[in-house]
C-alpha cells in the first residue's frame, strides 16, 4: 500500500481534510454500493483498511474507498 503523508497548518485545515476526505462506514456503504456484511469482508481480508475503528464505527480514507469501487468496475 502506498503509505501518503499529510501535513496540516492548523486544526482548521485538519478539520476540513476530514470533512472532505474521511468517510464513515454509512458512507463508504453507499460510494461502494455493498452491504455492511461485504464492507465487513473487504476489511477482514485487508482489502479495506479503516484509519479509525470505534466500538460503533469505521473511519476510512474516500481516496481508498473510491480506489476501491473503480477497481470494482
Amino acid at each position: 500500500m502506498n503509505e501518503q503523508k499529510f501535513v496540516f497548518n492548523g486544526v482548521g485545515e485538519l478539520r476540513d481534510f476530514f470533512d472532505k476526505e474521511v468517510v464513515t462506514t454509512t458512507e463508504a456503504l453507499e460510494i461502494i454500493g455493498c452491504s455492511r456484511q461485504n464492507l465487513k469482508q473487504l476489511v477482514d481480508r485487508g482489502t479495506l483498511i479503516p484509519i479509525k475503528i470505534t466500538p460503533k464505527e469505521r473511519l476510512f480514507l474516500k481516496t481508498d474507498i473510491t480506489g476501491y469501487k473503480m477497481k470494482r468496475k
